[in-house]
């Protein structure tokens, strides 16, 4: 199996290339890339590989424009740090996604997904490309949610919503009038259903709304503090990993 990796980190790449080799021992990683044109270039003269493993938010860019420009024929496995972009969408097209920090058996799962669909993936026609990336382009989002709150169901507008947060393991959601209500969902299950283009996961706690940013400053070198029109319990810091995605985030409105 030829397996190209899409990913602008470099150790998340080598990571990934080792846990490939783990689990499929017989794969040989013929390319690792790091951006769109990058990609575009290698892809346009060597022969399409039989799976690509795919980051969503690349140096220069989202990864769907390589999809834009060019006709892709091979499996992808999307693979992101943010839980952005439309999971379901992507799944219903035959296409998986993994959210990182992925363990083995997510990697395991997605490849025996790959191998059920194979040749499902490699009879798709660029038009079903483009009808997914328009899906995942217009998705904006759940636009409510239901919480319990004082032995009553109440519906809170997701424009409402500053941000969302974790403490003592359940998630919180707290909106702009600094009103507080505990949501049954895990954040990794909120974050699938918001706007990628509206809310950001900063980290494993906090997922923000951008209109509740307030100010953003350098922290450090390589950090970046993040101040809200709500109040927050903690300190929040994006981190150097993901520094250049966040402000490319905000940048790219």
């Amino acid at each position: 199996m030829r397996i190209v990796i899409i990913e602008d980190e470099i150790k998340a790449a080598k990571s990934l290339s080792g846990l490939v080799a783990k689990i499929r021992p017989d794969a040989t990683v013929v390319a690792m890339l790091n951006s769109i044109e990058q990609s575009v270039a290698y892809l346009a003269v060597n022969e399409p590989p039989d799976l690509i493993f795919m980051d969503v938010q690349l140096s220069d860019g989202l990864c769907f424009e390589i999809f834009r420009r060019m006709k892709i024929t091979s499996p992808v496995i999307f693979c992101t740090a943010f839980g952005e972009y439309s999971m379901e969408a992507i799944k219903s097209n035959g296409v998986d996604y993994l959210l990182k920090p992925f363990s083995v058996n997510d990697l395991e799962a997605a490849f025996q997904k790959m191998d059920n669909f194979k040749h499902f993936f490699q009879q798709r026609k660029q038009s079903d490309w483009e009808e997914l990336i328009k899906k995942l382009d217009r998705n904006e989002g759940k636009t409510s949610f239901l919480v319990f709150h004082n032995n009553r169901y109440i519906t809170v507008r997701t424009e409402h919503i500053a941000y969302l947060y974790i403490k003592y393991d359940s998630p919180y959601m707290v909106t702009f009038q600094q009103q507080k209500y505990i949501v049954p969902q895990t954040l990794e299950q909120i974050q699938s259903q918001l706007s990628a283009r509206q809310f950001y996961r900063l980290n494993r706690q906090y997922l923000v709304n951008f209109d509740a940013i307030k100010e953003v400053e350098h922290y450090s070198s390589r950090k970046l503090a993040l101040h809200l029109s709500v109040p927050t319990e903690e300190s929040l810091v994006v981190g150097k990993e993901k520094m250049t995605h966040f402000l490319q985030w905000m940048e790219n409105r």
